[in-house]
């Protein structure tokens, strides 16, 4: 699993980006979220081959 923190997140759209530890951003839509996320969330997450290159998906809060 990686860690990183939501960049941006756009509900109405269903999309945003996540910023990884490593400093890679990665997409996200909407359907590879496992909880519901806001922007400056910190997550962990799985990548795969998505249309455009690697996504996210598996998306779930960190809770402290």
């Amino acid at each position: 699993m990686k860690k990183g923190t939501v960049k941006f997140f756009n509900s109405e759209k269903g999309y945003g980006f996540i910023k990884c530890d490593d400093g890679k951003e990665y997409f996200v839509h909407a359907t590879g979220l496992r909880d519901s996320v806001e922007e400056g969330d910190n997550v962990t997450f799985e990548l795969r081959e998505g249309k455009k290159g690697l996504n996210a998906f598996n998306v779930e809060l960190v809770h402290d």
